[in-house]
């Protein structure tokens, strides 16, 4: 346990903190309403009948416990409620069951008038009757005020229950009230009746009131960084020290944090010995309170001691402090103009971390990375720039760290030029950070930076260039730039680390086809297969839609006999026709009266067992050939005139 003598009990002290909004207002307008209240009136109000009530019969009594159950098993709020503060003027009382039965009900609504119902219920039955009170009934009112945000009732329904003697476990009220005083922003009113609790559990013998470590910390909390007092907070040790509840890094931190806060240096030495005596082997706890107590005093130079000697008692094992202590010690440098202190702290903790430390996890990478969360990047720059000036190395994280940032506020000017620092400095960037730049350049739509940053990329030998690659063509296809994608994907189509597939040629060949220009869809075409890229139905649909978009059906023609080939040849097919492919041939084709070509889809189509609906293609055949005479087709084409009778046969044209 706790080494006695350590630390004095003290009493409790006060404090200029104003406790939490006085419950005058939450049980304003009256609980006690029937139904809710109007709005207030000028008129004065009239004089109460002050003979009080009479004494109900047995059989009205019984009526209105039935009329009780009855509303509550409806619904019936307001009913219920009537019934209840009758019962209960009249000096009567319903079953134990029904009115912890109403208490919940009320609770539930999630409404703020009947919550204060609630609330009255429960404070009057304190008074007058709290044999008739669960206990869960009170721990369903308190997560509901909780939930509504209501600090002062729930308060002073807990001292409410210490005045009149009703006694619960701490963990039924503690929990809330921790939450409440943390929404709240004050903890003063917790710490009293943490207290209060505390004394009748001693006083009283009741084991079932003690407080939890979870309880005696927040109480800790509220003494140490709310009410910033060292003799409340060692009033809070020695009651856990009597309760044998047994502190962790986190009592210990809470206290650290108060004694840098105050100075008292022969404290803080003595807390190490017994946080070294319970055993705790991480220290990171503990440091991150002391620094953000000496920030908070305004004690920079303890700060960099603070966090040199953590580094130091670490071995290097461990150095990376919580994001919230790195920002406090940004903030608490800068809001001193300590840039070159700042600069110097990270170059001195080079010196002690070890060289197999990530660099995410770097203090430097920490201090650089809070000016970035803090909005303050260019002062992130000027502590690199202090840092060079003093001779010290910095780190590439440090420097990815603030290049992340430019990307992600599209600063591109400023994240080339931190680029050109990189390389000058002997570093190398990884695929991330390039993505990063990437990406940022893409959004910016600064292609010709994108492409400069792959190049990079490529002469730099990093093996990743995937994610980029599909970044820029993915970029340029929104932007609708497929000569751009040409280009781009033709430079780097033979590099090996880049998986270029039919599909990238794909999206370029569609883009094209999609702005009409068809002669650079053709000629991106003929690359494809140059280089050996099989074109695959999507290939096929886009020149198809292109060509017939432009009433080019005789490309559309040479289209399919290439196509023809394809799944006319044994063995395995290279070309899946499919029902789509089939649908733009014979409506494109039958629109350019091709009507040889179009029987023959239709051989190959029923040879392949796909499905075909022939009245698009009867229609698209009566909007363009309907004036189309077989005898005319026979005096100057035998051949077309027999595809054209086959075509009007089977599309049903001749019935």
């Amino acid at each position: 346990m706790w080494r006695r003598g350590f630390i004095a009990a003290r009493k409790f002290s006060s404090s200029s903190q104003s406790e939490i909004p006085t419950l005058y207002s939450f049980l304003q307008p009256s609980i006690f309403a029937l139904r809710r209240p109007d709005p207030p009136s000028s008129d004065p109000p009239k004089a109460q009948d002050e003979n009080p009530p009479r004494t109900l019969s047995q059989d009205s009594q019984a009526t209105l416990e039935s009329t009780l159950k009855k509303s509550l098993l409806s619904s019936n709020t307001d009913e219920a409620w009537k019934s209840f503060k009758t019962l209960t003027n009249g000096s009567a009382y319903p079953s134990k069951v029904l009115t912890n039965s109403l208490i919940t009900h009320l609770c539930l609504i999630s409404d703020t008038h009947n919550l204060k119902r609630a609330f009255a219920s429960i404070v009057f039955l304190l008074e007058k009757n709290p044999r008739l009170l669960d206990c869960q009934s009170v721990e369903t009112l308190l997560n509901s005020m909780n939930t509504a945000n209501t600090a002062a009732p729930a308060f002073e329904l807990v001292k409410c229950m210490f005045k009149n003697r009703y006694f619960v476990p701490c963990k039924v009220w503690s929990n809330v009230l921790i939450d409440l005083s943390r929404k709240s922003g004050s903890f003063k009113a917790f710490v009293k009746v943490f207290n209060e609790n505390c004394r009748i559990a001693k006083e009283e013998k009741l084991d079932y009131m003690t407080p939890d470590l979870v309880a005696c910390n927040a109480a800790l909390e509220g003494c140490c960084r709310g009410l910033e007092s060292v003799a409340d907070a060692e009033n809070v040790v020695e009651t856990m020290s009597v309760f044998r509840v047994c502190p962790d890094e986190t009592s210990f931190g809470f206290l650290a944090y108060v004694y840098a806060l105050k100075g008292l240096e022969k404290k803080i030495a003595e807390l190490e010995g017994l946080v070294s005596g319970f055993g705790f082997t991480d220290m990171r706890v503990f440091f991150c309170n002391l620094i953000s107590g000496y920030v908070k005093a305004g004690n920079m130079e303890s700060v960099s001691r603070a966090v040199l000697r953590f580094l130091r008692e670490g071995n290097g094992k461990y150095s990376n402090f919580a994001e919230e202590t790195y920002c406090e010690v940004v903030k608490g440098f800068l809001e001193l103009g300590g840039i070159k202190d700042l600069a110097t702290l990270i170059i001195e903790a080079q010196k002690l971390e070890s060289s197999t430390i990530t660099v995410d996890k770097s203090v430097g990478y920490g201090i650089v990375s809070a000016c970035v969360s803090l909005g303050l990047l260019d002062r992130a720059h000027i502590v690199l720039d202090e840092m060079n000036a003093q001779g010290g190395s910095v780190g590439l994280g440090v420097y990815v760290s603030i290049l992340k940032a430019y990307c992600k506020e599209q600063r591109t000017a400023e994240a080339a030029q931190l680029v050109t620092e990189i390389s000058s400095s002997g570093l190398q960037l990884d695929s991330g950070s390039f993505d990063s730049l990437i990406d940022a350049s893409m959004s910016c739509q600064d292609f010709q930076s994108a492409f400069s940053l792959f190049r990079d990329m490529r002469e730099a030998r990093i093996p990743d260039l995937m994610g980029s690659y599909l970044t820029i063509m993915t970029g340029l296809t929104e932007n609708h730039r497929p000569e751009l994608m040409a280009a781009f994907l033709d430079e780097v189509v033979e590099d090996p680390r880049i998986e270029v597939g039919t599909h990238d040629w794909n999206s370029i060949i569609h883009s094209f086809c999609k702005a009409g220009r068809l002669e650079d869809a053709r000629r991106t075409f003929r690359r494809m297969t140059f280089l050996q890229f099989e074109p695959n139905e999507q290939t096929y649909l886009s020149l198809i839609n292109g060509y017939a978009t432009a009433q080019q059906y005789f490309s559309i023609l040479m289209l399919w006999n290439e196509v023809k080939r394809k799944v006319s040849v044994d063995g395995p097919q290279r070309l899946k026709f499919d029902t789509s492919l089939v649908d733009a041939f014979l409506y494109t084709l039958v629109k350019g009266g091709f009507f040889d070509a179009v029987m023959q889809v239709v051989e190959k189509s029923q040879e392949m067992k796909i499905f075909v609906d022939k009245w698009r293609y009867k229609q698209a055949f009566m909007e363009n050939h309907k004036k189309l005479k077989v005898a005319k087709l026979r005096k100057r084409n035998y051949r077309k005139m027999e595809a054209l009778i086959a075509f009007r046969n089977w599309a049903g044209l001749n019935t």
